[in-house]
């Protein structure tokens, strides 16, 4: 059976890292894995970024249709809302608890709305995690992301994969160990 994963964010949240290191994962795990990214207009800040990565014995594509993501992670609590329409009944939602305003509210085209999490909660359960402000507490806010990979890996139930071997192989040496502590918090933050 295909499991499918939606990752939303903004540019330069670590979304498509995070999710080229799960696709590592799931390779590595043996499954057949097909992954497709979307940049939106500016990398490295603003920018809608959304990777779709899909898993199973046999995939035949990339793509997730509305209705059908097993878990929608949001890097930013806007791009949860979003990407709602994704998550089928009873999947899982997981909501990093940070505000990064887009373009056009940047340039007062829209506003940011303040009820984001009360609109999330009217459609689907949200698991809220402060990914950002325990990375920051790990000593480094950019670890948001491997966080955020943390409660994928828990949430889908993949803890049997070698993780750290994988962050071995994708994360710079001086950043190693402030990961495989960020991995392991986001997956206790779903637990």
């Amino acid at each position: 059976m295909t499991k499918s994963i939606l990752l939303v964010g903004v540019g330069g949240q670590g979304t498509i890292l995070a999710s080229k290191i799960l696709t590592s994962g799931l390779m590595e795990a043996g499954y057949d894995v097909k992954m497709s990214e979307i940049h939106g207009m500016s990398r490295g800040g603003g920018g809608c970024v959304s990777s779709q990565v899909r898993y199973g014995e046999k995939v035949m594509s990339p793509v997730i249709e509305k209705g059908k993501a097993d878990i929608v992670v949001s890097f930013e609590k806007m791009e949860a809302l979003r990407a709602l329409d994704y998550l089928r009944e009873g999947g899982t939602l997981v909501v990093n608890n940070e505000e990064i305003p887009s373009m056009s509210v940047i340039t007062g085209d829209e506003v940011y709305p303040e009820d984001v999490m009360e609109e999330i909660e009217k459609h689907a359960r949200a698991k809220v995690v402060d990914a950002t402000r325990l990375a920051g507490e790990l000593g480094n806010e950019k670890a948001a992301n491997i966080i955020l990979l943390g409660t994928i890996i828990k949430s889908m139930g993949l803890e049997h994969i070698d993780w750290d071997a994988i962050l071995e192989a994708n994360i710079k040496p001086r950043f190693l160990e402030l990961n495989k502590k960020a991995l392991q918090v986001g997956m206790d933050a779903v637990a």
